[in-house]
């Protein structure tokens, strides 16, 4: 069997909506980083015209492509068309990024090369080495509340639990359900470790600076945190329907109590 051609290739995804200031210098700073990485802008009809920013870009530098949709479909449907593309088109990972400058490039050479040993590598805040630079106090205690309860379900192994700054390996993504994620916005981040840990998958953390958007608008909302209020409790729905599936499977039926040990 021939090797895939993309295969030490990471495709970078960038999902945006509304990020015509920032768009160039993010791709170019992927671009630059390393001539392993492709760039995918997933645009959700910006009014504020980024996919014509991105389609200058794309006319001269084959390694960048656009796809723009025709209406506002959120960020976790923007993550599994990434997946997707790059399964097809035979990457050897995929990367996901804000675009808003708040995910710095310079990292992603060092998180490739921890590729090999692990299945998802997590540009974390809350390791050693990693810090937030212009979050205010809101957005700090949203953070902290978000990844608290997300370690419920995930382990307390994982410190950063929300970061959208994440390195796949492909093997991972080919063994998940695509189609099959319920979460369309930031929780998707969240229901994506819960497969990593159902499919037994390899997580570390790699520190990161991050610092808060400068141009544009936070399209974090009130919506978004009662989307990630309804992931958790849909999680927690499957957790326990998975405890009872394997009670009942521990369970004699002859005798309706458990086995003698």
């Amino acid at each position: 069997m021939s090797e895939k051609p993309n295969a030490y290739r990471c495709l970078v995804v960038l999902p945006t909506y509304n990020e015509r200031e920032n768009i160039a210098q993010i791709i170019y700073g992927v671009l630059s980083a390393d001539d392993r990485f492709d760039v995918l802008v997933v645009d959700d009809s910006s009014p504020d015209r980024t996919a014509a920013a991105v389609r200058t870009i794309e006319l001269s530098s084959p390694r960048v492509r656009l796809v723009q949709r025709d209406r506002k479909m959120g960020l976790g449907s923007a993550y599994v068309l990434g997946f997707e593309t790059g399964a097809r088109e035979g990457f050897g990972s995929v990367c996901t990024m804000d675009a808003d400058l708040s995910h710095d490039p310079r990292y992603l050479v060092e998180m490739l090369a921890m590729q090999g040993d692990h299945d998802m590598v997590i540009g974390s805040r809350y390791v050693a080495g990693g810090r937030i630079e212009g979050f205010t106090i809101w957005r700090k205690l949203n953070s902290a509340i978000a990844n608290i309860l997300a370690r419920r379900f995930i382990g307390n192994d994982v410190r950063d639990c929300t970061s959208g700054y994440r390195l796949y390996s492909m093997p991972f993504l080919e063994r998940l359900d695509l189609p099959a994620l319920e979460a369309s916005g930031y929780s998707m981040l969240v229901e994506l470790l819960y497969e990593a840990r159902l499919n037994r998958a390899r997580v570390t953390e790699h520190p990161i600076v991050f610092k808060n958007r400068v141009a544009g608008k936070s399209k974090v909302s009130y919506l978004e945190l009662l989307g990630s209020l309804r992931t958790l409790f849909h999680l927690k729905i499957r957790q326990l329907k998975a405890r009872a599936a394997l009670r009942r499977e521990i369970l004699d039926p002859s005798e309706g109590t458990l086995p003698l040990r």
